[in-house]
């Protein structure tokens, strides 16, 4: 159905116009900014998982899909936690970038933005996608340890999904 031709009632069943403010090469721009961030975000962050946990890391993550027996597994396993890493990463800049078409301050502000998506992410990974995952044990955590994975998420994770954003979707009144 077309959106312009649709009455006024139709309209707000349709969602939000998010195009014509951005411009009529929104798709490739999102597109760019949704690759640029969640690329950025996933090779940062695997990078600091690599070196903090090892060439294993991506059993790791499998285990959340498979439970313990990941650690059994071989090269398909180790390449499923790393394909789960970056759906995860990818997901994460999505979201944030979709948001900010509405939200324009995630885009004009995007260093302040950055920091608390990266403790939301964390947090929603820790408190909610954890707990619910094929580990055995997962928490309690303490303050100390979700302090740190809150600030090293800010840089990890919210940072380069923050300028992916802001530089393929321009800042706020760039539009």
């Amino acid at each position: 159905m077309n959106s312009s031709a649709a009455s006024p009632a139709q309209r707000t069943r349709l969602g939000p116009r998010l195009g014509p403010r951005l411009g009529p090469r929104l798709g490739p721009r999102l597109a760019l900014a949704i690759a640029a961030g969640g690329a950025g975000a996933g090779i940062i962050d695997a990078t600091s998982a690599f070196i903090t946990y090892g060439r294993r890391m991506p059993l790791g993550i499998a285990c959340g899909l498979l439970g313990m027996k990941a650690f059994q597994g071989g090269a398909a396993i180790w390449t499923l936690g790393l394909a789960l890493h970056f759906l995860i990463a990818f997901t994460a800049a999505a979201v944030y970038c979709l948001a900010s078409l509405k939200l324009t301050f995630l885009r004009k502000h995007f260093l302040v933005a950055a920091a608390y998506y990266g403790m939301t992410v964390f947090l929603f990974m820790s408190l909610v996608v954890l707990p619910h995952s094929a580990l055995p044990r997962v928490g309690p955590f303490t303050a100390s340890e979700l302090l740190r994975g809150m600030i090293m998420q800010m840089f990890l994770i919210g940072l380069p999904i923050a300028v992916g954003a802001r530089s393929f979707l321009g800042a706020a009144g760039d539009e």
